[in-house]
Formats: C-alpha cells, sequence, structure tokens
C-alpha cells in the first residue's frame, strides 16, 4: 500500500492553473521556481507543463520558506542535501569517513 501511495502522489497529472490554485503561488512564481531547479515539471508533446502531487508539497514548503526569507539558491541546497542523505551510498561513505576519524584508519586502495 505504501509503495502504492508513493506513486500516486509522483504521478504528473495537475495543470499549472490548477497548482496555482492549491498553491496559492502566480504562475510566474512557479514558472520562476521550475527556472531555479527547485521543481520539475512534466511537459506533454504540447509543451504543457504537468505537476504531481507531491510537486505542490515541494511547492508549499518553498513558498513557506521563501515567507520566512529563505532565498532560493539556499532552499537548492538544503533539497540538494536531503537527497544526498537519503542515498544509501552517501550515508555509507558517512559513515566509514566518521570511523576512519574515529579510529585513525586509512583506507587504502
Amino acid at each position: 500500500m505504501e509503495q502504492q501511495d508513493h506513486s500516486y502522489k509522483d504521478k504528473k497529472v495537475i495543470s499549472i492553473g490548477i497548482v496555482s490554485e492549491l498553491t496559492g503561488l502566480s504562475l510566474r512564481q512557479i514558472r520562476y521556481y521550475e527556472e531555479r531547479h527547485l521543481i520539475s515539471p512534466q511537459r506533454t508533446s504540447r509543451g504543457t507543463r504537468k505537476y504531481s502531487f507531491s510537486d505542490v508539497e515541494r511547492l508549499m514548503d518553498i513558498a513557506n520558506k521563501r515567507e520566512d526569507g529563505v532565498q532560493t539558491n539556499e532552499i537548492l541546497k538544503e533539497m540538494r542535501k536531503k537527497e544526498m542523505r537519503s542515498n544509501p551510498d552517501y550515508r555509507k561513505k558517512m559513515l566509514e569517513g566518521q570511523l576512519n576519524a574515529q579510529f585513525h584508519f586509512r583506507n587504502k586502495k
């Protein structure tokens, strides 16, 4: 069931007009966040943007952070850090680094 919920939220089916209504953001703001690589809609064969419910949630989070004065470049850095932290290889390298620092190991290759 969890996996179905995930795919449901990530399916790109919502038009930019509906996203604007749901988020309270203007079309211009949504396009700007796309230009800044904070959001990545799919494009139809005619070039129409399509968004997912996950995109809507991300846009709401971005809007809240912008209201708090956070710059878009800082939001992007934070998003990239979160993506890296969720990567299993990243976690493994961080743990190896911590062990190496604690026990003064050197990785010999």
